[in-house]
């Protein structure tokens, strides 16, 4: 018997899938099982929209000319309702480019006024001059009611409020000047710079409750013999020596005047943050010893600095710190911190108490992780707690008892601001990167789009899903199903692992300029986001254990997803890729050797090939050391080598793109090298290619260089993932560049 869909638009092989992988159930029925399904179907927008009555009848399972009746008249049905959707089209390299989000939030002290600051990057697809990314600060009147504050090459951060609330503040520089903190009237008026230091930019800042003052953070002195030496030419680089520290200070503030004089204060090392007491009594300040990256992981640490008698006491804490918040009495403050040296990322929430520097765990041990707090006008903590894949708002008494969770139905919430116990959060989903939005106290209320043309796009269905991995272990991970949905011989699937490990994905937006997400489901590919152990989100014990262990059992649970993705039905084995970056361009410089039988093609970003040169040629060594390795390399070189994909080099029959920064300092650009040269000289037939970017670090800044990166994954994975041929030939070395904002057809 063969059953033909409802034509009603054009027809493409992936939407044939998908009309074939939603009837497969009613095909299955019959008991010849011999049925297949000719299928002229409209686009997969439609198809999505009326699978509902699809299912409908699915249920029923009716046989005969009556099911034939329900279902046609179902389908044509919801179609009608539906002509916009006709036009929806995929995502592409080109979307990606031009995406905006919300960047940081300020409430005014009581909650009348809710500033914001958009982020976007140049569109060097339509023809915008290349850089890198800005803020645009916004005020927000109500639900999709926000207005631009300034002129959009007004380029600002570190928004705030003036004590009285008459004035929004935001760190900005003016030409030929320092970046000072600046000021423009709620109700109107022209910006005017507040204060500042003459020969340094401004980090950071906070104003004394009465406004009369301001603490700024700066950046070190000019050294003027260094300045003159480099004039002439002598321009050497000491490594690791002549570090120069932040300097803190105190400005007069509230006069028409800028103080031309602030008074320097004494800090304990090197500050990179401040928080000041609501009474105004003290500031915390964190710290470390040096400048060093290694140092601001292992040892730096909160202090409380007195402002009156200048005493200093450091809170020794043993771990990374992560978000600190004072509350409302001044007696205590939240402390989101690592238990022990380590663990490894600051996800537990503490309590702090003022007076003695002490503090206790909240959730110490629960399988969840805490990313920001703000304490309430009221006295309660609003903390947002990440429990595996999803987010919640949860809120604690001042004593630490919890008080009550909010499920925030599907939102992935990032951070939180209040005035007035009036809440406001960033927070994104699977169909939108962040946006503000207003909690009243039962739900969140969104108030801005910033992209309103993804409602052009044709979303791949996106959940989370948990396997077991062989040992036994639950792993959980976000998956996106192909646009179309997913065909009779299954989909090709590309996993995309996050660094660290110690971060994880949630299901909200993973569409980036190097997370191939809803581009690549619009493809006709499934994405599968891994929570490999190692991340966060699933409490301290989970994150601990990839220590001492590389790549297994870490990475094993890469090919366990592989599997279990292929008896769900979802993937074929034979067509799954792998990218990531960071840790993630190490899984897939491992999966692309060690396990390369296992994997059809790799993009590996800014990745680990050598664990041995990878500790002497970082900035992290005591990091890699206390958190991951758990042993140096000289204590077993020959385990240390056997972690390493370059010694794995002759069994790499993996398709291997390989993409770095030319200026990385984390993971150094010899490591791509080095992964390269060995697969060029061991496997000349591997196809292989080597991209590096300039002025690029750890991440690609620049917009034309993370455009170029996300074409350039695509067609990697296209030419070997989508056939599966691992022997095609290579495409061109330069990836064809839309830049007048054409898309395919």
């Amino acid at each position: 018997m063969t059953i033909a869909c409802v034509a009603i638009g054009p027809t493409s092989e992936r939407t044939k899938g998908r009309w074939k992988a939603l009837l497969r159930p009613i095909f299955m029925r019959f008991p010849a099982r011999a049925a297949q399904p000719t299928c002229h179907a409209p686009k997969p927008s439609v198809v999505l929209l009326i699978q509902d009555a699809i299912k409908v009848a699915i249920e029923t399972a009716i046989q005969g000319p009556f099911f034939m009746k329900l279902l046609r008249s179902s389908l044509l049905a919801t179609a009608m309702l539906a002509p916009a959707a006709l036009m929806a089209r995929p995502m592409t390299p080109e979307d990606v480019a031009k995406i905006e989000f919300t960047a940081t939030i300020a409430v005014s002290t009581d909650g009348s006024q809710i500033a914001y600051t958009s982020y976007s990057r140049p569109d060097v697809t339509s023809g915008e001059e290349n850089g890198t990314g800005t803020q645009q600060l916004f005020l927000a009147d109500g639900p999709m009611a926000a207005r631009a504050y300034l002129p959009e090459d007004v380029a600002v951060s570190g928004i705030g409020f003036s004590p009285d609330g008459s004035m929004i503040t935001y760190l900005w520089a003016d030409e030929g000047e320092k970046r000072g903190v600046w000021g423009v009237p709620v109700n109107g008026g022209a910006p005017r710079k507040l204060a500042g230091i003459e020969d340094a930019n401004v980090a950071a800042y906070a104003f004394a409750p009465s406004g009369e003052s301001v603490y700024l953070l700066a950046g070190a002195a000019p050294d003027e013999q260094r300045e003159e030496e480099l004039a002439l030419g002598f321009d050497a680089v000491v490594y690791e020596e002549e570090q120069r520290f932040n300097r803190l200070f105190v400005a007069a503030a509230g006069t028409d005047e800028v103080d031309p004089e602030p008074e320097e204060i004494d800090v304990p090392g090197h500050v990179d943050s401040m928080r000041l007491a609501p009474d105004g009594s003290f500031l915390v300040v964190t710290a470390a010893p040096s400048t060093l990256v290694d140092d601001s992981y292992v040892s730096r640490k909160p202090y409380i600095i007195d402002m009156v008698t200048g005493e200093t006491r450091v809170v020794d804490t043993p771990g990374k710190i992560g978000d600190i918040e004072i509350a409302p009495d001044s007696r205590q403050f939240s402390m989101i911190a690592a238990v022990d040296v380590n663990d490894p990322a600051a996800t537990t929430l503490h309590l702090v108490d003022v007076a003695t520097a002490s503090y206790r765990p909240l959730n110490e041990g629960a399988a969840e992780a805490a990313t920001d707090t703000e304490w309430m006008a009221d006295g309660r903590l609003a903390v947002l707690v990440d429990i595996g894949a999803q987010s919640v708002l949860r809120f604690y008494a001042d004593d630490g008892r919890m008080l009550r969770e909010v499920d925030p139905e599907g939102l992935i919430l990032t951070s939180i601001e209040q005035g007035g116990n009036r809440i406001a959060v960033e927070a994104n989903s699977p169909m939108h990167p962040n946006e503000l939005f207003l909690f009243d106290g039962t739900s969140f209320t969104r108030w801005t789009d910033h992209n309103p043309w993804l409602a052009e796009i044709d979303f791949g269905p996106q959940r989370t899903i948990t396997y077991t991995a062989r040992d036994g272990q639950e792993i959980e991970g976000i998956l996106i199903e192909p646009v179309g949905g997913i065909p009779f011989e299954r989909a090709p699937t590309i996993l995309n692992v996050h660094g660290g490990p110690e971060s994880h994905d949630s299901n909200g937006w993973v569409t980036g300029y190097g997370s191939p997400g809803q581009v690549a489901a619009g493809k006709g590919y499934a994405v599968f986001l891994p929570n490999y152990r190692g991340s966060t989100g699933y409490g301290v014990e989970f994150s601990k254990q990839h220590q001492g262990n590389y790549t297994d059992p870490e990475f094993m649970d890469l090919v366990d997803a592989k599997y279990a993705l292929a008896e769900m039905g979802i993937t074929d084995p034979d067509r799954v890729g792998v990218t990531g970056s960071s840790y993630g361009g190490y899984a897939t410089a491992w999966s692309s050797t060690y396990h390369s039988q296992e994997f059809a093609a790799g993009v590996m970003f800014v990745g680990i090939s050598n664990q041995i040169s990878k500790m002497g040629t970082g900035d992290i060594p005591w990091e890699m050391y206390n958190v991951h390795a758990r042993e140096w390399p000289w204590e077993d070189w020959l385990g240390a080598l056997e972690v390493s994909p370059i010694y794995h080099a002759e069994k790499a029959d993996t398709p291997l793109l390989i993409l770095h920064g030319e200026e990385d300092t984390r993971v150094s650009p010899t490591q791509s090298t080095e992964l390269y040269r060995h697969i060029k000289i061991r496997r000349p037939d591997t196809p292989l290619r080597l991209v590096f970017y300039p002025g690029e670090g750890h991440g690609n800044a620049a917009a034309a260089a993370r455009y170029d990166y996300n074409l350039r994954m695509m067609e990697w994975f296209d030419t070997y993932l989508m056939t599966g041929d691992r022997d095609a030939p290579m495409p061109g070395p330069r990836p064809e560049l839309k830049l007048d904002g054409e898309s395919e057809d």
